[in-house]
């Protein structure tokens, strides 16, 4: 950290990127504090200009922000947090800050692939927060009930009901099973502490 070069009024620039599709989530600041909290914890810390206080990403909201790498500009002036998002990044509900146009007009969000990683990793946190609290009636907690050994019978189901709507070339109930299929295993993933950004990561090994 001793490299990074803080303004007069010991702040840095952060722009905060999804690990998921390179989305531009938000633009905040950080001070000597917040980086070292930052990396310690892998949960991303900003200070807050308007407050002058440092705080955690979703510290109310619970829209936290996982930090899987911190990286710095050629000028040492700037930072980059690559986060796995768990919840929209702006105060107003949008998933990114940047959500509106000069001239007034509302970005059109991506569907589809691009997509797929952050509606994934907003699921495993729902599914973590389930988890953690076991609410009466959730259908999370009454898979946890049963244990891992269970969950890991519904993947099975789910993945031969998938392959079943494939051959029988029936794409609606190949979607919907699909749907399935990536909840459960995410319900197995999160039973195990297994974030999605690892298998992301070993995706992205396999591809080079």
């Amino acid at each position: 950290m001793t490299d990074l070069r803080f303004d007069e009024r010991g702040l840095v620039p952060v722009v905060v990127q999804s690990v998921a599709d390179g989305a531009v989530l938000m633009l905040a600041y950080a001070d000597r504090q917040a980086v070292a909290l930052t990396l310690e914890t892998r949960e991303a810390h900003y200070y807050s200009r308007s407050r002058s206080e440092l705080w955690r990403k979703g510290a109310t909201s619970g829209n936290t922000q996982r930090v899987t790498e911190v990286r710095y500009d050629c000028d040492s002036d700037a930072l980059l947090y690559l986060v796995e998002e768990r919840g929209p990044a702006c105060h107003t509900g949008e998933r990114t800050c940047f959500h509106r146009t000069l001239d007034g007009a509302g970005v059109v969000v991506e569907q589809g692939g691009a997509r797929l990683g952050a509606t994934l990793q907003a699921l495993q946190a729902v599914i973590a927060e389930r988890l953690a609290a076991l609410p009466e009636g959730s259908y999370v907690r009454k898979l946890h009930e049963r244990g891992v050994g269970y969950v890991a019978q519904k993947v099975v189901e789910e993945a031969g009901e998938t392959v079943v709507a494939a051959l029988l070339e029936r794409d609606d109930e190949l979607i919907n099973e699909s749907a399935d299929l990536l909840f459960h295993l995410s319900v197995l993933l999160t039973e195990r502490g297994v974030e999605l950004g690892a298998v992301a990561e070993k995706l992205d090994e396999r591809r080079r």
